[in-house]
């Protein structure tokens, strides 16, 4: 199996440009190619994964990435199938996103070892240089309005307006393949189904100034079986910095994804060989009970962004809080653990008797339920049960000394912290 063979096997490519030309250029040389990331946060979510996983695959295959973080074009803000204009950032916060961005990048590619090891690009470097007329002179020349109008991501966007710097994004992303195909030999990029107006873009000037062929393959949006789409546009994003959705958190969404979308996620997101996947998949079908495919797939995507002792750690998470051994783990393991749960910040003038604090800390609303709820071993300290109304919380229910875990019946947690 070729590697587009294999692309297309496992659901990562939506739309190509001459699919044959670009089968052939793949087969018989060493390509490079791009894909391109604007800093429109301080982090990529798992949207952005699917054309890393991409150029991870394709590098694997002896094809040279050149991964571009976006320090102009994040300045402009892409309209693609956006309702609004973008806000505009500053250019410190653009700079401080693009290194963030950077250094994600730099964990899933190889960028130290082989004759196809990766290079970083930015197309601020090549953009602060260039005057407005200039770029009006020797890009603009080659774009009609007619033929930036047709584009589906402007066409959307007209009758409730675009400003001219939404609207010349395209321009600039196309002179971004112009360049890397100038400096590097860049005839390939990669990027989502949204970017095909952009890309095509860079396509016909690379044909118009260049006399070159270049090459798109994009990416599909990732939608689980109900047709909700994994980003952060619908308030649902898994970021790919640990410190906006740790470890735990991630290992958690896997687990958790639909019996109908494992195995078709497993091909999408890991690097398991198909024949591994199918063998997956029969175990799977067969006792699907066992949730194998939704734990592998945790497995290999979380080691994979985040390496093995996060993994091994969010796994202790999971079966020590289902197991209700919170003294097990550490303050830092149970932060990630019950980062979504209510938590309460213990004030000096509060009272540490159990009913109160009980009160103080709004998992009750009266001394009554109070009473009832320790009484009738509804309460649990660090999970064990109390039972006594005179219980005094004190430094021995700290855990490192910076939390205490109570939980209300069987599932309702709650965090006190000092």
């Amino acid at each position: 199996m070729t590697i587009f063979e294999e692309l297309k096997a496992r659901g990562l490519v939506f739309q190509t440009t001459d699919e044959e030309a670009l089968k052939k250029a793949l087969d018989e040389g060493h390509v490079s190619f791009y894909s391109g990331y604007d800093p429109t946060a301080d982090s990529l979510h798992l949207g952005h994964l699917v054309p890393i996983l991409v150029m991870k695959h394709l590098q694997l295959a002896g094809h040279k990435p050149y991964p571009l973080v976006g320090g102009a074009t994040g300045l402009i803000g892409d309209p693609s199938f956006k309702d609004d204009e973008r806000s505009l950032q500053t250019k410190e916060t653009v700079k401080e996103w693009v290194a963030s961005i950077r250094s994600q990048l730099e964990r899933f590619i190889e960028f130290e070892k082989g004759d196809n090891k990766a290079q970083m690009v930015n197309n601020y470097d090549w953009f602060e240089s260039v005057s407005f007329i200039d770029f009006l002179r020797d890009v603009g020349k080659y774009f009609t309005v007619n033929y930036m109008m047709s584009k589906e991501s402007v066409k959307k966007r007209i009758e409730t307006g675009i400003s001219y710097t939404e609207f010349a994004y395209q321009i600039m992303q196309a002179y971004d393949f112009y360049v890397l195909n100038q400096k590097y030999g860049v005839t390939l990029q990669i990027g989502g189904s949204d970017q095909w107006g952009n890309m095509t873009a860079g396509t016909e000037l690379l044909r118009r100034k260049a006399d070159t062929q270049g090459h798109v393959i994009t990416v599909p949006l990732i939608t689980d079986a109900t047709g909700k789409k994994f980003g952060k546009s619908e308030g649902n994003a898994v970021w790919l910095n640990p410190d906006k959705t740790s470890p735990y958190e991630m290992y958690q969404f896997w687990l958790n994804v639909m019996d109908a979308d494992a195995v078709r996620f497993l091909k999408i997101f890991t690097f398991l060989s198909l024949d591994e996947i199918e063998d997956i998949r029969a175990k799977f079908e067969a006792a699907p009970h066992e949730r194998l495919a939704q734990k592998t797939l945790a497995k290999e995507v979380v080691t994979f962004v985040h390496g093995e002792e996060a993994y091994k750690e969010a796994v202790k998470i999971t079966e020590q809080l289902f197991a209700g051994n919170i003294k097990s783990l550490s303050a830092k393991e149970l932060k990630q653990g019950l980062s979504n749960v209510p938590n309460y910040a213990v004030k000096p003038e509060d009272s540490f008797n159990i009913v109160d604090i009980l009160i103080a800390a709004g998992i009750v609303n009266s001394k009554r339920q109070a009473r009832e709820d320790v009484q009738n071993g509804a309460i649990y300290i660090n999970g064990e049960r109390v039972q006594d109304l005179n219980y005094q919380l004190s430094n021995q229910d700290k855990i490192d000394n910076e939390l205490t875990v109570i939980r209300r019946g069987k599932k309702k947690y709650f965090v006190l912290t000092y």
